[in-house]
């Protein structure tokens, strides 16, 4: 699997992860417990298969910054939670490590054999 496949699929686990932490919160229903736990099992298994080609430690902090991220801004895009700037730094604080983190993953050091 290449290099950029991996970063592909760790955002897609992080999308996964965006969404059942929402479902978490909003969830009232047995369809939306149930997509909840899709929601779950997919991000888990999105960020293991990331993590063969990708060093874990960077995966994971990918992984948890974009979740984190996602979760606050879609909270107070759609579900009305209280703007604060002092939250948006952060994210942006945390944006920043992210980026700098997958700017310094050397791709051939991240790459695992099989």
């Amino acid at each position: 699997m290449k290099m950029n496949k991996s970063w592909n699929i760790l955002f897609l686990a992080g999308l996964f992860e965006i969404g059942w932490v929402v479902g978490l919160k909003h969830a009232d229903s047995i369809p939306a417990w149930i997509l909840t736990a899709i929601a779950i099992y997919l991000s888990m298994h999105l960020l293991v298969v990331a993590s063969q080609k990708l060093p874990v430690g960077t995966a994971y902090t990918v992984f948890a910054g974009m979740g984190a991220t996602g979760t606050v801004i879609l909270e107070i895009a759609v579900f009305n939670e209280p703007f604060r700037l002092v939250k948006i730094l952060l994210i942006l604080l945390l944006l920043c490590g992210v980026i700098g983190l997958k700017l310094v993953t050397d791709e051939q050091a991240g790459e695992r054999d099989k």
